[in-house]
């Protein structure tokens, strides 16, 4: 005979594979960008800005480092962290990894909101990488939502 307790445990829901795809690529192209911004900041490179040219006034203000560790580093430690809490789920199937990822998209779309108000109001100038992260940020955090949804408890 059935527990009243057995009874009512609802199976783990698994993500759609196209929503877990999707957030192991999105993060994967967030990780190249705030990769390229990382090592052009500790080699001195100039950054190839072919779409906007603001790209050195942004990556080189007071804003592009908090306690002397680059942005960019941050934003690449990020999106590896997405991106491997996104593998291991897809391999393990591991429901518990989902309450990793989806609120900590939140996080990176605050402060990519943050960067972006930055850029626009305060320094005057934009880096298409930085946009690039920015929107990359922005699409985790919808995919976050997008997870936090479909594998939250029915009520």
């Amino acid at each position: 005979m059935k527990t009243l307790e057995n009874s009512s445990a609802q199976p783990s829901k698994v993500l759609p594979s196209w929503l877990i795809f999707s957030l192991i690529g999105v993060s994967f192209i967030g990780f190249l960008d705030a990769s390229y911004l990382t090592i052009s900041h500790y080699t001195g490179a100039a950054l190839n800005c072919s779409v906007l040219k603001g790209c050195e006034q942004v990556t080189n203000s007071p804003y592009s480092v908090i306690f002397n560790i680059p942005v960019a580093l941050l934003g690449s430690l990020y999106y590896l962290t997405v991106l491997i809490l996104s593998i291991l789920y897809f391999d393990t199937k591991n429901s518990s990894i989902l309450k990793i990822i989806a609120p900590f998209t939140i996080l990176g779309f605050g402060a990519s909101v943050w960067f972006v108000y930055l850029q626009f109001f305060v320094i005057k100038a934009l880096c298409q990488y930085c946009m690039v992260s920015a929107l990359t940020s922005t699409i985790l955090f919808v995919l976050g939502l997008l997870t936090y949804f479909k594998t939250r408890p029915s009520s």
